[in-house]
């Protein structure tokens, strides 16, 4: 973990972190083994596979397991298009991980694997690449196409307590873990818990929601939570009850938007004049300014690289369900340094468009077109043009 919320100066419980309105304290005693500077994709990598010699930073601590062992992963972040955000980066890719899935197999260190994935558009880090035949179980917050989304946010029912101008969790992850506390998880399939956080995560009408996906070997989840979860003995005389599981309000946030739902609230509660309504006025108008930035970027590098008539066509082409988001990882990888070195980083914001670059990369456009479509469009659109325009923010 991060570890940067806990102590936040936003944070108006300092050392406390809560996920629900009504919930206790989730931080206390929890170990973090890596934290700031070290969680990042080569570590995560390292830890999944038990090579201590490949970590840099942290306690050292790694999935030493062996042939009998059951392991749960569980990941959270921002994400798009085939690629999940680290803290510290570099990007996550859907190759790299599947591949490192894959070698864990070969080292023959585990009996089964379940991972579960939030994040955006979370279902293309899996679809098309993680085969059945590896033991492994896989479920993501949503498809491929769609967005994840926050949940308890500000104006909600129920809203965090007083003095929270953020979402406390997101939906999909909130719905896995309030229904493991009302379960006994000895008894428990992950089956029963994928059907309940389904529902619950579709939000009943899969606009304000999403669709929690399956993938790789399905048949494991059969098997009881308590084999990757282990068990809270005061939950051990529960039984299975679907009606146990709690549903939220139709009221959530899309996960991309949940900052700026931070920087607004923060504005609208700030005091007339304060330093604090100016630095939340500033962090809008940024974080705006970014949007608008990376947005029309990518939107004329299109029309350069297609033409303004298969520009939108091509750039947004979705692959059919079972095949990978592109064929040349190696590729994409190479299409987003392009960008970033002569338009910036896209940030959690700009991976909403990693399908474009994905498209990019399956058209046969090569890196020299891309790299003079980029300088050509970050000239029109520089990323610095636009703080100034937003500066007149106001309510």
């Amino acid at each position: 973990m991060y570890d940067d919320i806990a102590y936040n100066r936003e944070n108006p419980r300092p050392g406390v972190i809560i996920n629900n309105p009504y919930g206790e304290d989730v931080y206390e005693g929890v170990p973090k083994d890596y934290v700031g500077n070290a969680v990042t994709a080569e570590n995560l990598y390292a830890v999944i596979l038990g090579d201590k010699t490949a970590l840099k930073g942290g306690s050292g601590k790694v999935v030493d397991s062996g042939p009998n062992d059951h392991i749960f992963i569980y990941y959270t972040d921002h994400g798009g298009p085939g690629i999940l955000g680290t803290p510290a980066g570099p990007y996550i890719y859907a190759d790299d991980l599947n591949a490192v899935l894959k070698q864990k197999h070969a080292a023959g260190t585990y009996k089964s694997l379940v991972f579960y994935l939030e994040a955006c558009e979370a279902g293309t880090i899996f679809d098309g690449l993680l085969p059945e035949g590896l033991n492994i179980y896989a479920t993501t917050a949503s498809n491929t196409v769609e967005s994840s989304w926050g949940t308890y946010c500000p104006g909600e029912y129920p809203s965090p307590p007083r003095g929270y101008d953020t979402c406390l969790g997101d939906l999909y992850s909130i719905a896995w873990m309030e229904d493991s506390d009302v379960h006994n998880l000895r008894t428990e399939t992950l089956k029963q818990q994928y059907e309940l956080v389904k529902k619950r995560t579709l939000n009943d009408n899969g606009y304000y929601g999403s669709h929690v996906m399956q993938y790789g070997d399905v048949q494991l989840n059969a098997e009881t939570l308590f084999l990757y979860m282990g068990t809270d003995p005061a939950n051990d005389n529960f039984t299975f009850a679907e009606e146990n599981s709690l549903f939220p309000s139709s009221q959530v946030v899309n996960q991309r938007d949940a900052d700026l739902l931070h920087f607004w609230h923060k504005f609208r509660k700030a005091a007339e004049g304060s330093d604090r309504k100016a630095e939340a006025q500033n962090q809008l108008a940024e974080a705006m300014a970014h949007r608008a930035h990376v947005d029309d970027s990518i939107k004329l590098i299109g029309k350069l690289l297609f033409g303004i008539e298969k520009s939108n066509e091509v750039m947004n082409h979705v692959q059919p369900a079972g095949k990978p988001l592109v064929e040349d990882w190696s590729c994409i990888k190479s299409m987003v340094r392009t960008f970033e070195t002569r338009c910036g980083a896209l940030s959690q914001y700009g991976m909403r468009h990693m399908r474009s670059f994905a498209n990019i990369c399956n058209a046969g456009v090569e890196s020299e077109a891309m790299a003079e479509a980029s300088a050509q469009a970050c000239t029109t659109f520089p990323s610095n043009s636009w703080s100034s325009l937003y500066r007149g923010f106001s309510a």
